[in-house]
């Protein structure tokens, strides 16, 4: 389908949702539907809660452009439903955006692929996290296995810190993951269909890149390209084009890195449907290799009307 012939369907723009993200998730969505309506397309916001079949249903929409993150939105629930109203839809389909969402189930998935994650561990609601210190000694990173903008994930140095720590993720999730900490940079690599755009650098104001860090304006610098060797910043493009492959990833996704002072790039986690928003890096990637925002939409779109 031709881009001016998307024109004449309606895309129904989802967001919302009722999960820890709603707020960020809301801010993606005005974003995307206001690039929509700038380029002339027929687009409609559609709030996610549980009529949201019946709102599609009454909104008659033709494509779905899936601005929502978190569980039930970016974990192949919201794909699946999309699947049996035989709607289609941006972004990765159910098996692939639910291994995204799942830190844990996506680590084991790049370790069979050979891909470098940091070593951990898995901890579920009851057991005993004395194991940990022995294992990993400190620093050591907390965090539930399905949330993103870093909800509930924490940085312990102090061993009388953990069990708060640990207890705190497990609020969100029945099973939570706990890594050595890697001291080195950050970086978030943007892929748009089978090509890694490039990789940022983020320099954060806070501890980590938490969600103070990743949504207020000022928190954090970001560096495009990331300042790493060039033979680095190739083999981290390339690790995170294999981690989307791995995961059977569509449309586009932000790979979320660590590379250490020895220069080895360290998959953290794949984010299947990255942020829109002002800050967001996907669309700040984007722009660093020429494509503004309003061009990455359409691209997004171009590959959801072509798988």
């Amino acid at each position: 389908m031709s881009m001016d012939a998307l024109k004449s369907k309606k895309i129904g723009v989802l967001m919302g949702g009722t999960s820890a993200e709603r707020e960020i998730s809301l801010k993606t969505g005005e974003a995307v539907l206001t690039s929509l309506k700038r380029q002339g397309y027929s687009a409609v916001g559609i709030d996610v809660d549980a009529l949201v079949a019946e709102a599609i249903h009454q909104e008659k929409i033709d494509l779905a452009f899936i601005a929502l993150h978190g569980p039930k939105g970016e974990d192949g629930a919201i794909q699946g439903l999309l699947e049996i109203l035989n709607i289609p839809y941006t972004g990765s389909g159910i098996l692939a955006s639910a291994l995204g969402m799942n830190k844990i189930a996506s680590r084991k998935v790049f370790l069979f692929h050979k891909l470098p994650v940091p070593e951990f561990m898995i901890l579920r609601r009851g057991e005993n996290p004395a194991g940990i210190l022995k294992r990993f000694g400190l620093p050591v990173v907390a965090k539930p296995s399905c949330q993103g903008s870093s909800v509930g994930v924490s940085i312990v140095h102090e061993g009388s810190k953990l069990a708060a720590a640990v207890e705190l993720a497990l609020k969100y999730d029945p099973e939570i993951l706990v890594e050595k900490y890697i001291q080195g940079k950050e970086i978030h690599a943007g892929i748009v269909g089978h090509e890694a755009l490039g990789a940022i650098e983020v320099v954060s104001k806070t501890a980590f890149y938490d969600y103070e860090a990743k949504y207020t304006p000022g928190m954090s610098a970001h560096i495009f390209p990331a300042r790493l060797s060039k033979d680095i910043y190739q083999k981290s493009l390339e690790y995170a084009l294999a981690a989307h492959h791995a995961l059977g990833c569509s449309g586009y996704s932000r790979v979320d890195m660590i590379v250490d002072q020895e220069g080895v790039p360290y998959i953290l986690e794949l984010n299947t449907l990255p942020g829109m928003t002002q800050t967001s890096l996907l669309p700040e990637i984007a722009r660093g290799v020429g494509m503004d925002f309003d061009a990455l939409i359409c691209r997004i779109l171009e590959l959801a009307v072509s798988q």
